[in-house]
């Protein structure tokens, strides 16, 4: 393996044990507004799926990289759109229901 590869697979190893770690030591009743706000920031997670993969590219099995970076840039994008619509679902149950609004 390059040296790249020992690099990506190290950087990998320590955002997810950074990553669980933050999110661990989050209370519960904060999980609604901490996941609402950070949704707009996961886009760069697709940044980061494409960094790593145009640089695992350059390695030299170009293949393999091409086959995990794509896998990383699908999760990432499965990642973003399921948030927001977990937010949107979470939103919607603050909302006014459709009897209450009948009433007046």
């Amino acid at each position: 393996m390059d040296l790249i590869q020992y690099i990506l697979i190290g950087v990998f190893i320590v955002a997810s044990v950074v990553g669980y770690l933050l999110i661990n030591n989050v209370p519960s009743r904060l999980h609604t507004p901490l996941m609402s706000g950070m949704n707009a920031l996961s886009g760069v997670t697709i940044l980061g799926a494409l960094l790593a993969t145009a640089t695992a590219l350059s390695a030299s099995n170009p293949v393999t990289s091409y086959i995990f970076g794509s896998i990383a840039i699908i999760l990432a994008m499965i990642n973003v759109a399921g948030g927001f619509a977990v937010t949107n679902r979470m939103l919607k149950m603050f909302g006014k229901k459709k009897e209450e609004k009948d009433e007046q």
